[in-house]
């Protein structure tokens, strides 16, 4: 049974967004990715492939490990990091394991073949450089280009991302903006070098919902017209709902379910899926709004993360001996879903049992 919830999470993709299934290529292969800062294990053994015009998200509480995976994907997770697992940029017949390539290459591949749009515009654009000139660094940094050429660029990418007045813009200064205008600099700047994957990491947290609902459909017309992969991060399932073609679930460094959006959002298999959409502002079939859940307890420590399942001491569905034993693994339910719980052919996660 489809909760009112479900049904309003669903709803949020407009009718005109159905998606086909067209042979796709592989751009991104990755394969039991873990990253420890010493003995600090924040991600273990995730594992997900991108294709070419696909959008995956990946979804979860603050602290589950999402930022760092996407730190990971392009060598961006600092030198005191660990990093074992592949991480594999295919194009054509080229195949590149990102973990293990030094700086100089993946220096050469961030702009040109994979970007990333960060969290938060102010802090990530250089405060005392105009937008003209951090725009046109990213074309210097991939090759001779005159003044002139990078100049007509960065216009072109501004007109592209619907900013108005570009010529006005590139003399602006960050703070001069909007928050809107801020982020969709960061788009633009992400887009320089058309990549073909694009890292997006809550790109639209600090953004009112008017200026999130632009962002999110200049996102998918640039993803069309480019045919980029897109892994999109965020804690928002509204969001996931809108834009996403795959999704993966993680909680306390690992995956927990992942599997096509539609599906996954109609019949959620693991309660920590269920509980996230729970927390989506909704109405009920009465039209009134109906409370939000919260779930209870927090994201445990990493450095002493509980025995057997990592989220049965929050889950209402945990059985003592059974749940708190060995952890579960991510099982696969048919050919294109996986989940990672003992009881996940044991419950129906309607809301109504919730």
């Amino acid at each position: 049974m489809i909760s009112d919830s479900n049904k309003n999470v669903v709803a949020m993709r407009p009718a005109s967004e159905e998606r086909s299934e067209p042979a796709r290529s592989l751009v991104l292969s990755v394969e039991n990715l873990s990253v420890a800062f010493g003995a600090l294990h924040v991600v273990s053994g995730v594992s997900f492939e991108l294709h070419e015009g696909e959008t995956l998200a990946i979804v979860g509480e603050s602290g589950s490990g999402k930022s760092v995976t996407s730190l990971a994907m392009l060598g961006l997770h600092g030198a005191k990091a660990k990093v074992d697992g592949t991480i594999v940029f295919r194009h054509g017949d080229r195949s590149l394991n990102i973990a293990v390539q030094p700086e100089s290459v993946l220096r050469d591949l961030r702009g040109r073949e994979m970007s990333m749009i960060f969290q938060e515009p102010m802090t990530s654009l250089n405060p005392v450089l105009r937008i003209g000139e951090q725009l046109a660094e990213v074309l210097h940094n991939h090759g001779k280009v005159s003044t002139t050429d990078a100049r007509e660029r960065a216009l072109a990418m501004l007109r592209t991302v619907g900013i108005s007045n570009p010529e006005q813009r590139l003399r602006a200064y960050p703070h001069e903006l909007s928050g809107g205008m801020r982020q969709r600099v960061m788009i633009a700047m992400a887009l320089m070098k058309s990549p073909r994957i694009l890292v997006a990491d809550e790109p639209t947290t600090a953004l009112d919902v008017t200026i999130q609902a632009q962002i999110l459909d200049l996102l998918r017309t640039l993803q069309r017209q480019m045919k980029m992969g897109i892994i999109f991060i965020t804690h928002d399932l509204g969001v996931v709902a809108e834009i996403a073609d795959q999704v993966a679930v993680m909680y306390s460094g690992r995956i927990v379910e992942q599997g096509p959006v539609e599906a996954i959002l109609k019949a959620p298999r693991h309660p920590y899926t269920r509980a996230l959409m729970d927390s989506v502002p909704h109405v009920g079939a009465d039209g009134e709004r109906v409370p939000l859940t919260s779930i209870s307890g927090s994201i445990p420590n990493l450095a002493k993360p509980p025995a057997g399942c990592r989220f049965h001491p929050r889950c209402p569905y945990a059985v003592a001996g059974r749940c708190d034993q060995d952890e579960p693994a991510l099982e696969a339910i048919d050919p294109r879903r996986r989940v990672r719980c003992v009881r996940w052919n044991e419950l129906s996660l309607s809301r109504e049992e919730i």
